[in-house]
């Protein structure tokens, strides 16, 4: 199965462009939404979170993001062992969802391909971009959250230029119209390379 990784930082409309590759018929797995769910499914995890970053870190047993948004983003060694626990899972849970598959190929939605390794797995890789101001406005309107907390983020995040250089395509996210022409585009690029 042909593995193709999608990134791109935060606000810069991974989704929306994962949704417009599931429209031409595309599996997308999304780890960030996957790693949540084993996040408050496993036992494992569950029990190594607490023991990482206190039991307040799961709330009437759900996980209580924003009080780990609030450790891992202001300490990027707590960041690191959280991501030790949950990605090694998340990476298993998505070899089993690859067998299932039936495609020419596979989409895997990943905020961190390149910071956590995770595009040595992957085919060629599509980087979503857009300019910063505009990724800013669109985590303001959507997550209820301050410029402060979003740069906090960023920081911790690959600059677009660095990733764009180790991709195979890149998609400038700034219109709909525009973005679902360039995932066409990329789509038909794809097909022709792995035919």
């Amino acid at each position: 199965m042909i593995i193709v990784g999608l990134t791109g930082g935060i606000g810069s409309g991974k989704t929306t462009v994962a949704k417009a590759f599931k429209a031409l018929g595309v599996p997308v797995y999304i780890a960030d939404i996957e790693a949540k769910k084993l996040m408050n499914r496993s036992k494992v995890i569950k029990r190594k979170l607490k023991a990482l970053l206190g039991d307040d870190a799961y709330c009437d047993g759900k996980l209580n993001r924003s009080y780990i948004a609030n450790i891992i983003f202001n300490d990027k060694s707590y960041l690191e062992r959280m991501n030790a626990i949950v990605h090694p899972k998340v990476a298993r849970h998505f070899e089993k969802w690859v067998t299932k598959q039936d495609a020419s190929y596979v989409i895997k939605e990943v905020a961190i391909l390149f910071e956590n390794g995770s595009n040595e797995q992957c085919d060629y890789i599509i980087t979503v971009t857009a300019p910063k101001a505009l990724r800013i406005e669109r985590l303001l309107k959507r997550d209820n959250t301050t410029k402060d907390k979003i740069e906090a983020i960023m920081q911790n995040q690959w600059d677009d230029s660095k990733k764009v250089e180790l991709s195979d395509f890149v998609i400038v996210n700034e219109t709909l119209d525009n973005t679902r022409l360039q995932v066409n585009n990329v789509h038909k690029k794809i097909l022709q390379k792995i035919q």
